[in-house]
């Protein structure tokens, strides 16, 4: 009798923790996307909060490139990996010490990607004509009109161009973790017969 009981509350163990979880999810993916608004408030904090934050991740992995490049010293690895750190280590100092030159040539880069990934989709969508036509075409003509826009008001958008675009990333990644955390706890409740 006790091991049926004991057996009838582990579905019931597992099924709290489940939705638990999902709550958890849920609450990180409101946070995310408090802090998403926020960085769309105040672009330019969150450019420069996350070009610091770039520049210490650099910097962090190239000291744990440089490590274990110097663990891997006898091997043939030792030479790329003391380079690529190094590359890493110089960045990072770069970025930390000048975060607003940074953030200008990131942008400037973001819109060269823009500029040329939507003439590639402008130019494919009329020559291949394929099932997704319009689609490829208003992604084209996106991408070159937000390049052309970056690059016309350079270097001052450079900003707000980066925290803008992190900000509606974290936006975005918070609202489908939300969705996920509160579909997930449905499935769970539906499943488990509440």
């Amino acid at each position: 009798m006790t091991r049926s009981t004991g057996a009838a509350g582990r579905p019931r163990a597992d099924t709290a923790k489940l939705e638990r979880g999902f709550g958890l999810l849920a609450v990180l993916g409101v946070i995310l996307v408090v802090a998403g608004v926020i960085g769309l408030i105040y672009t330019a904090a969150a450019t420069l909060t996350t070009m610091l934050l770039f520049g210490w991740l650099l910097l962090v992995g190239g000291l744990v490139g440089l490590l274990h490049a110097v663990q891997a010293r006898h091997t043939n690895f030792f030479w790329l990996g003391l380079v690529v750190a190094a590359l890493n280590i110089a960045a990072g100092v770069v970025i930390i010490k000048t975060p607003e030159a940074a953030a200008e040539a990131l942008s400037m880069f973001a819109a060269l990607l823009f500029l040329t990934g939507g003439v590639f989709r402008l130019v494919g969508s009329l020559v291949v004509r394929g099932p997704q036509f319009g689609w490829t075409l208003v992604q084209g003509a996106f991408g070159l009109l937000l390049g052309i826009l970056v690059l016309a008001t350079w270097p001052s958008s450079s900003q707000y161009v980066i925290g803008t675009f992190f900000s509606l990333s974290l936006l975005f990644d918070g609202l489908g973790l939300i969705a996920t955390g509160y579909g997930g706890r449905r499935v769970v409740g539906m499943v488990a017969g509440k």
